[in-house]
């Protein structure tokens, strides 16, 4: 299985955790799309099929890395 670059992994659990708890839930009270995709996006970059296991696949990955990744600026966030 590919690995997704660390700045990347890192920027999805950070923003995954952000909409999780201030996006707002959809009309039936489920989460809002941004957690929808993120969370997807995290499952299929870390070949799971559940959040929980994603963000714990991903967690794990990131602490093993030799030194600490940075959060990766979005593209044009400087402008």
């Amino acid at each position: 299985m590919l690995m997704p670059h660390p700045a990347v992994l890192r920027r999805l659990v950070d923003d995954y955790e952000t909409a999780a708890v201030t996006e707002p839930r959809d009309g039936t009270g489920g989460p809002g799309p941004r957690t929808r995709d993120l969370a997807y996006t995290l499952c299929v970059s870390t070949g799971t099929r559940d959040v929980a296991r994603a963000l714990e696949a991903a967690r794990r990955w990131l602490a093993a890395l030799p030194v600490p990744v940075p959060v990766a600026e979005p593209a044009g966030a400087a402008d």
